[in-house]
């Protein structure tokens, strides 16, 4: 599954104030209903913060990857927020986070809809990919540059 079969322009936000982790999740949840509404996007939230209880998320380098699996949920969705100043995210590297990418899986996934969350974060740890993340000025372009 590619990237953009996950993500829509909508659900990409850049330059993104947020003072904690916390509320980075928050507006990552808030994005992250964008693609389906039917579901709670406080469940998206506490799904998160669920996942993040269980071990951080950074992938260092300045780029986060919360995951997690949402019950009701029937296809995974993602979202990209480019902060407009980066905070701290408990990274092993202790590097403020300034992009972060969500995913919200389904509670228990089929093999067809699975998503390969390690080749995601392959992806993610490309520095090439995060230049040009980093030089996005607005979410279109920020959308583009993730997709290219």
């Amino acid at each position: 599954m590619m990237i953009e079969d996950l993500i829509t322009p909508d659900s990409v936000l850049c330059n993104a104030n947020a003072r904690s982790k916390k509320r980075c999740l928050e507006i990552l949840s808030e994005l992250l209903i964008r693609s389906v509404p039917d579901i709670s996007g406080d469940d998206i939230f506490e799904s998160l913060i669920d996942r993040e209880r269980l071990g951080c998320t950074s992938l260092e380098q300045g780029v986060a990857f919360p995951h997690c699996r949402v019950e009701g949920l029937n296809k995974s969705v993602a979202a990209l927020v480019k902060l407009s100043e980066a905070v701290d995210f408990d990274a092993p590297d202790d590097e403020p986070v300034d992009l972060v990418f969500a995913l919200a899986v389904p509670s228990d996934p089929d093999s067809e809809r699975q998503v390969d969350i390690s080749r995601i974060a392959e992806q993610l740890r490309d520095p090439q990919l995060r230049a040009r993340l980093r030089e996005a000025k607005t979410s279109r372009e920020l959308y583009d540059a993730l997709c290219a």
